[in-house]
């Protein structure tokens, strides 16, 4: 049989038609409605963009969250516990559109959603990003348990995507979770801390991770009380890890 010879206009012609017959049998779904997005090649419906909640100026200068006006420095939350990180940022309020999306992703396997929701990290976080000069993207970890069960963890997922628009590696062996907490939403903001004592930790294994690295950001799909952020970078700060950031898709209201 003689081969077919590729030339430079064939190789992206065979690209775009590979995309085309993949959209056609496998169309995106909008991240808010779970419809089919048009028009065709838009991460998300038009109509549906205007159903979450950008997080806007003032925020608090630790963890993000919006405050009333811009006298007000931290949010009551950061107001009355420590931060061991140094700051962070989220993308959205978590608002109902945000949490129906979210838990979509992270219980029925729409991780497609956060394709979008990276691009628009990248469009709103980037400057700020470049600024903290870090070393390192490490999502969260979620127990070996629950990750044999769900087949992914939504925030490596999230930290493979912002990776490829940032440039940063993604460190998804340096932190580890150690024991399977009860579930988060119950509890309230100093029962959501006591629940993840000693639920992380750094691998200590020096083929795990070569080196610790001077500053990382960690990465989340919802920051609400701060509770699992605080518990990630106190374990990394311990290990040597000088300066902690994060982001997230959500973010919940200021208090």
């Amino acid at each position: 049989m003689t081969a077919v010879p590729c030339n430079k206009r064939t190789v992206p012609f065979l690209a775009a038609f590979a995309d085309r017959l993949i959209n056609l049998l496998f169309p995106r779904r909008c991240p808010v409605c779970g419809g089919i997005v048009w028009p065709e090649g838009a991460l998300i419906c038009p109509g549906c963009i205007t159903k979450l909640s950008p997080v806007r100026q003032p925020v608090c200068q630790k963890c993000g969250k919006e405050v009333l006006n811009e006298g007000i420095e931290y949010c009551a939350d950061c107001s009355r516990h420590r931060r061991t990180y140094d700051s962070g940022m989220a993308l959205l309020n978590y608002n109902e559109a945000a949490r129906h999306s979210m838990a979509a992703i992270k219980y029925k396997n729409k991780r497609e959603y956060l394709d979008f929701y990276a691009a628009a990290m990248g469009t709103r976080m980037t400057r700020r990003v470049q600024v903290w000069q870090a070393a390192a993207l490490v999502p969260v970890p979620v127990h070996p348990a629950r990750l044999r069960k769900r087949g992914y963890n939504q925030a490596r997922e999230l930290a493979v995507r912002l990776s490829r628009i940032w440039g940063i590696p993604v460190d998804d062996r340096l932190l580890i979770r150690t024991r399977k907490t009860a579930p988060q939403r119950t509890l309230n903001p100093q029962e959501r801390l006591e629940n993840l004592q000693e639920a992380f930790s750094v691998r200590t294994d020096p083929m795990a991770w070569g080196h610790i690295p001077g500053s990382v950001i960690l990465v989340d799909d919802i920051y609400t009380t701060g509770s699992t952020i605080e518990a990630c970078s106190r374990v990394l700060k311990a290990a040597g890890v000088e300066r902690i950031y994060y982001v997230a898709v959500c973010i919940g209201y200021g208090r």
